[in-house]
């Protein structure tokens, strides 16, 4: 299914959910602004009596008898009586409702899965993870389902949205035909417990890799961070004659058994399915460029067209033939239906190709300090945050200044992403990147340049100077004062990390935004 599909079937074809956008649906109350979140469910407790009760006694009551104390509202998926029953029937742990609102710490979490920290209208709704957490700490994420006869939104790919955008004075309501399960399985169980994908988790099992899908990243003690990973269906291995975990080694390792070396091919093919970061669908999407993997090879994903593809060029997979027409497949594509897994572990997307290792290209890279934990939290709520341990960033180091990471609350600001971080005075600050693919690059740095209150800087990279002095007070501009900067030329001769530093040459404020390295 291509995204143009996808984008014209839910304007046009939301049958039975919602009438043209952006109709709000007015709950049936004279003054709405009078009304919250959980007025309506009161109000409505002949549909929603259930979870009217399981919010009460989860105590998020009164939360949603409030403004958020952030000024952004609340969202609540709300089942209806009929989706609770059937939860309650499907369950292994409950056998009435009565039962379920005794276990007060699962009931607690179970209503706070279901409502979002922040009001969200379906128009807003992401092709992946919801822009705020839980009031469990957990993500929800939004899959666009579209069918023969109707098209409509289905959050964690558990629960069909069938009536949205019911606006209460303290954000938005969802109805919703199913309960939202909270996820407590990892990737590991994800795989062990779904039929079709035997033999990507017998080759995770020969290369000792269990421990490394089977993370919690909500455990306290867990020290790694969620990943992508990319993976195929059994019958995507059948067609290419693969039947057997024996069948798949014959392919990808057949003179080097030892799968647990990280050399080994068998192991690489595994680490080549595993994205260092937490990527959904819509990360992909208006952007090309090559993402970090486990193995040593990083691929390429094209989210420029109508369709999301990977390693465009590399590989034939299929030459198909109609009429005077010739198609070659020479991309792995995605499955958008079903992907956006969301596990303790981190995401889930399929693919319609065996993903091999191919030499990587270069493409465009923008790092905007990524791999910083504590950069992802602050993200999630606009304000400015001092970072006063220097031991809580990874990958940044710094001196002489207080450092700052700064989420802006204006999704059109400037600056790439609305976020940026700053140091002021006399400083040095140094970023170690993700790994980027040898070859030739010009050097582009982003930053705020037009104020005379700005520092004048140079940068190096591993070392090594890279363009003159740099002068953030007249680079920018009034319409924009964000500036991307020209640095130069730089050839890295080996796929691997580099340190980029940045040090006031004259004392002043650095904003800066990113890096960037495109193929010269």
């Amino acid at each position: 299914m291509k995204k143009l599909k996808i984008l014209l079937g839910l304007s046009v074809a939301l049958i039975g959910i919602r009438s043209c956008d952006p109709v709000v649906v007015e709950a049936n109350f004279e003054d709405m602004i009078e009304i919250t979140i959980y007025d309506f469910v009161v109000e409505n407790k002949e549909d929603y009596s259930s979870f009217l009760s399981i919010l009460e006694r989860g105590g998020i009551d009164k939360t949603l008898s409030a403004y958020n104390p952030n000024g952004i509202g609340y969202t609540l998926f709300l089942p209806t009586n009929e989706a609770i029953d059937q939860f309650i029937e499907d369950s292994d742990q409950f056998s009435s409702l009565d039962e379920l609102l005794a276990d007060q710490e699962y009931v607690s979490s179970f209503s706070r899965f279901h409502a979002v920290n922040q009001a969200i209208k379906s128009d807003d709704f992401p092709f992946g993870a919801l822009p705020d957490y839980t009031l469990s700490g957990d993500i929800l994420t939004v899959s666009f389902i579209v069918e023969v006869d109707t098209s409509y939104y289905s959050i964690n790919n558990q629960a069909p949205v069938i009536l949205p955008n019911i606006e209460a004075s303290n954000g938005y309501v969802h109805i919703v035909s199913s309960a939202l399960i909270p996820i407590t399985y990892t990737t590991y169980e994800w795989l062990d417990q779904n039929d079709g994908y035997s033999l990507f988790l017998s080759a995770v099992e020969a290369t000792g890799y269990v421990e490394d899908f089977d993370i919690n990243v909500k455990d306290e003690d867990e020290t790694a961070r969620p990943f992508t990973l990319l993976l195929e269906h059994d019958s995507v291995f059948n067609k290419r004659g693969i039947h057997t975990f024996e069948d798949l080694v014959a392919d990808i390792s057949p003179d080097d058994s030892d799968f647990t070396n990280e050399l080994n091919p068998l192991n690489s093919f595994v680490a080549y399915h595993r994205l260092t970061e937490l990527n959904f669908l819509d990360d992909f999407e208006d952007e090309a460029t090559n993402y970090s993997t486990y193995s040593e090879i990083p691929l390429n994903i094209n989210g420029l067209g109508i369709d999301i593809i990977i390693n465009k060029g590399k590989q034939t997979f299929d030459t198909i033939i109609s009429g005077v027409d010739t198609t070659i497949v020479d991309f792995i594509g995605f499955n958008y239906d079903n992907s956006n897994i969301l596990t303790q572990s981190g995401s889930i997307h399929f693919i319609d190709q065996i993903l091999r290792q191919v030499q990587p290209s270069r493409a465009i890279q923008t790092f905007q300090f990524e791999g910083e934990p504590l950069f992802d939290e602050f993200s999630l709520e606009p304000g400015e945050y001092l970072v006063e341990d220097t031991s809580s960033l990874l990958n940044i180091k710094w001196s002489g200044s207080d450092l700052f990471f700064v989420q802006e609350p204006d999704q059109n600001h400037p600056a790439w992403g609305g976020d940026y971080i700053v140091l002021g005075g006399d400083f040095t600050v140094s970023y170690k990147i993700p790994k980027i693919v040898q070859g030739n690059y010009m050097v582009l740095f982003g930053a705020e340049a037009f104020s005379g209150l700005n520092a004048l800087v140079e940068v190096s990279i591993d070392g090594k100077k890279l363009g003159g002095l740099i002068d953030l007070t007249t680079e920018g501009s009034a319409d924009n004062p964000y500036a991307q900067i020209e640095l130069g030329s730089i050839e890295f001769l080996s796929y691997g990390h580099h340190t980029i530093q940045v040090r006031s040459f004259v004392p002043g404020t650095l904003s800066w935004d990113y890096i960037r390295f495109e193929p010269y």
